[in-house]
Parts: structure tokens; sequence; C-alpha cells
């Protein structure tokens, strides 16, 4: 059975050492790159199945990376930051991070937060493959969506809900089971959670207008995924 791949980026090399030598005793697989210029093709190479990102880094900035990296990856990206005070919830969510942890870390927080990010993201591997929408295009393996040919750029939690969305075309997906989806990133996930992350699927696939005629909200329902 192959290892889960942790790619870790972060210039510290005390700490990237640490980190990867903590992920590989908890059985994981790990990357260290130490330059944000050669990140991206490091994700790239390597593919994996989760980012750890430090914000502050030499060459490309943990900031220019997510944005570039949301382009084509799908998969959870957790940032490390220096202080709570350096970027915020919202902004990371717009910057396509999944979550964050501040220096200095805690090794059993770190892990714990990987795998809830990961336990998100295992299942929806299992997609039917018979399910398809005319417009809309989900690649499980490499974790990312093409809307009418052009790549989605999703956040891991976007991808997530517009996957249970997909396995459910013309049928309203709850939000117990929006909520399911979530658990693991929203720790205190709730329906605010589940409407930004609607709200952010309808943008990038140019459907923020109501009526809405891709992803409608059906009444004491949920939301339904329409294929036109």
């Amino acid at each position: 059975m192959n290892k889960t791949k942790i790619l870790i980026i972060e210039d510290d090399a005390e700490i990237s050492r640490l980190t990867a030598m903590y992920l590989e005793a908890e059985g994981f697989d790990s990357y260290v790159i130490d330059d944000g210029s050669s990140a991206i093709a490091a994700i790239k190479s390597y593919i994996p199945d989760l980012v750890v990102l430090d914000l502050m880094l030499p060459g490309l900035t943990g900031i220019e990376i997510c944005k570039q990296a949301r382009v084509f990856y799908c998969g959870p990206i957790l940032v490390l930051t220096a202080c709570d005070d350096d970027v915020s919830e919202v902004s990371l969510l717009k910057l396509g991070a999944d979550d964050f942890l501040t220096k200095p870390l805690k090794p059993h927080v770190l892990v714990a937060r990987i795998e809830a990010l990961l336990r998100r993201v295992k299942p929806l591997e299992t997609v039917q493959e018979n399910r398809k929408h005319r417009r809309l295009k989900v690649d499980t393996k490499s974790q990312t969506a093409t809307f009418d040919g052009r790549v989605l750029n999703l956040t891991a939690a976007e991808y997530s809900m517009l996957v249970i969305l997909e396995q459910n075309i013309g049928t309203p997906v709850s939000r117990e089971d929006c909520c399911q989806v979530l658990r693991g990133i929203d720790y205190d996930f709730n329906n605010r959670s589940i409407d930004m992350r609607i709200s952010g699927l309808r943008k990038k696939m140019n459907d923020d207008q109501a009526p809405y005629k891709i992803i409608t909200t059906v009444r004491n329902k949920g939301y339904m995924l329409l294929d036109d």
C-alpha cells in the first residue's frame, strides 16, 4: 500500500527536519523544499496528497505559491504562520488554503490536522466514474475539476463540496451531508461555512447571480447540481 505523500515547503532547516522526521514516524512519506521558487515544480512532480506550506519563504512567498498552485492542485494545503496576525481565516480561504497552524508547531497537533484534512478528501476518491456532467469534469486522481474546459481554481473544501454535488446530479444534497464533507476542516462548521463554499463555487463557475442555473438552492432540502 502506497504511503500518503506530504510535501513540506519550509525554509527553516530545523523545523522542516523535525516535521519530516515526525511525519515519517507516523507512517507518512515526506519531501522537503526550502526555496519558494522550487515549490510549484515540486508540487507538479511529487503530486502530494497534502502540502504543508510556510508563508515566509525565499524566492516566492507562501501566498504566491498558494495562488499559483490552486490553478492545478486541489489537494489540501495547510499553511504555517509565525503568528495569528499574519493572516486571517477569510484571507486564507481566498488564497486557497484549507487550514493553518501557528509556530512553534506541536507535532501531535500537526498530525491531527493533517489526518483530519485527509479524512475529508480520501472518501471522495470512490466517486462513481459513470456519473458525468456535460459541462463539469472532475478528475478524482489529480483532484482537479474543469468547467466548460476551464480549470477551476478550487480550495480543497470547495472541491469536496463539488464532488458530493456531482455524485448526486439532479438530487438535492442536504446541509447535513454538506457538514459531513466539511468535518475535519471547519472545526466549528455551521450553515455559514457551507454557504461560503457554495458561494465560492458559484462564482468560479460564473453562476453567482440568481436565479442560479448550475448550483441551485432547494428550499428545506439543501443544494443541487443541475446539468442543463
